[in-house]
C-alpha cells in the first residue's frame, strides 16, 4: 500500500512540476526516474528486509533516500499550493497565470534544502530538554526527583551502534535519578540489531533503568526482543509496577504493554494489572507508549503519564494531523482530568520518514515538583 500512496506525490511532481519545465525530454525522464525510485523507498525497504520498517541499506544510502523522498513530498505540497493560488487567480483574472521556470527552480531548491536540513535534524544525537512537572501529593522526599525519558529510539541502520553509544554517554552524563524508555527501541530483528542495541546495556541511574515496549517491538519477534532487552539490564514493566522509596516515602512507577498487542498473541495493554497492589498513597508515574488513552489513566488515579509514539508530529503542520490520530495529544505537556501527560518528541524516529522541521528530538530530563 505504501508504494501506491507515495506514488501520488511523484505523479503530482512529474505532471505539474517537471513536465512544464523547458528541459530536454531525456533530462525530464532521468529526473522522473530518480524521483520514482525515491518514491518507492518503502517498497524497496520491504524487498531488502521483508519489512517497510527496517531498511537494511548502508546508512548513507538511507539518508540519501530520506532526503530525496522528503524533497519529493515537500515539492508536491509546494506545487499543489501553487496550483491552488493559480486557480484563485484564474477566477479573478479570467486566465491561468504563466509560471516562469525560475519560480519552479526556487521551489525545487527550497524543497531539497528543507529536506536535507530536516534529515540532519532527525539523525543527530538529540539536545537535552529540561522541564519541571508539578505532581499533586508528591512526598517532599521526591521534590526535585529527576527522571530522564528516552523514547522512540528506533535503533536501525539509520540509528546504529555509534549513535546509540553517543546517546547512552550523553544520558548517563546527566546524572538522573531514574531512566525510563517508553518504547519503540528498534526497527529490525534481534539478529540484525544485536550489535546496534548493545550500548543500551551501559545506561545507568541510581534507581535503575525501566522500560516498556512500543508498537514497533511487535513487528519484530516481540518475545525475543523482550528477553534480549531484559538481558541488557533494562527492567521491562509489561503491565507491572515497581515502587521507588526514599525512607518512608514511596513513588510508584508503572508500565503497560502497547495497544498493538491486541493484534498479536502478546499480553494485551492492561492498566489495571499494572496498578494492582501498588501502595495506595504513592503517586503513580505511568509509562504508556501511546498517549491516546490518557483520560483512562487519569480516571485510574495516575498522577503523571509519560508517552512517545507521535515523534511530536515531526514537522509543523503535519503535527496537527498526527494529533488527530492520537486524541489530540502530539507534543509536550498536557493536563488531562487532573493528571499530567507528557508526550515526548522522541529520541529518534522511524527511518522510513526521517525529517524534523520545527519539532526537535529530545533527551528529556523531567524534574518532579510538589504541587501546592
Amino acid at each position: 500500500m505504501f508504494h501506491l500512496i507515495f506514488g501520488l506525490p511523484w505523479l503530482v511532481v512529474v505532471l505539474r512540476f517537471i513536465q512544464p519545465l523547458p528541459w530536454l525530454l531525456s533530462v525530464k525522464l532521468v529526473v522522473a526516474a530518480v524521483l520514482l525510485v525515491a518514491s518507492q523507498y518503502h517498497f524497496i525497504s520491504r524487498l531488502s528486509s521483508g519489512s517497510v520498517f527496517s531498511p537494511e541499506f548502508p546508512r548513507p544510502l538511507i539518508i540519501a533516500f530520506n532526503i530525496i523522498f522528503g524533497a519529493l513530498v515537500l515539492l508536491a505540497v509546494f506545487q499543489l499550493a501553487l496550483d491552488a493560488i493559480s486557480l484563485v487567480l484564474l477566477a479573478l483574472k479570467g486566465h491561468f497565470p504563466a509560471v516562469p521556470p525560475v519560480a519552479r527552480y526556487v521551489m525545487g531548491l527550497a524543497a531539497l534544502a528543507l529536506s536535507a536540513f530536516g534529515v540532519s535534524q532527525a539523525v543527530r544525537v538529540p539536545p537535552v530538554k529540561t522541564i519541571d512537572i508539578a505532581i499533586a501529593g508528591l512526598p517532599s522526599e521526591f521534590d526535585g526527583y529527576r527522571l530522564l525519558q528516552l523514547t522512540d529510539l528506533h535503533i536501525s541502520r539509520l540509528f546504529p551502534e555509534r549513535w546509540a553509544r553517543d546517546v547512552v554517554a550523553r544520558s548517563n552524563a546527566l546524572g538522573a535519578d531514574l531512566i525510563v524508555v517508553t518504547g519503540d527501541f528498534i526497527d529490525g530483528s534481534v539478529e540484525s540489531r544485536r550489535q546496534d542495541v548493545a550500548p543500551l546495556a551501559g545506561l545507568a541511574a541510581r534507581d535503575g533503568v525501566y522500560a516498556i515496549p512500543g508498537n514497533h517491538e511487535y513487528f519484530f519477534e516481540y518475545e525475543r526482543w523482550m528477553q534480549h532487552l531484559t538481558g541488557l539490564g533494562l527492567s521491562m514493566l509489561s503491565n507491572n509496577h515497581t515502587v521507588i522509596r526514599r525512607g518512608e516515602a514511596a513513588l510508584t512507577l508503572a508500565g503497560v504493554t502497547d495497544l498493538s498487542a491486541a493484534r498479536s498473541a502478546a499480553p494485551p495493554h492492561d492498566l489495571a494489572a499494572a496498578l494492582r497492589g501498588a501502595p495506595p498513597q504513592a503517586p503513580v508515574v505511568l509509562l504508556d507508549h501511546q498517549p491516546m488513552l490518557a483520560a483512562t489513566a487519569a480516571k485510574a488515579g495516575v498522577a503523571l503519564q509519560l508517552s512517545g509514539h507521535t515523534h511530536g508530529g515531526m514537522m509543523i503542520g503535519l503535527d496537527r494531523v498526527v494529533a488527530r490520530a492520537n486524541n489530540g495529544f502530539v507534543s509536550g505537556l498536557y493536563e488531562v482530568d487532573g493528571m499530567q501527560l507528557y508526550v515526548n518528541n522522541g529520541t529518534a524516529l522511524w527511518p522510513g520518514f526521517a525529517l524534523r522541521l520545527g519539532i526537535p528530538s529530545e533527551l528529556t530530563v523531567i524534574t518532579l515538583r510538589r504541587k501546592n
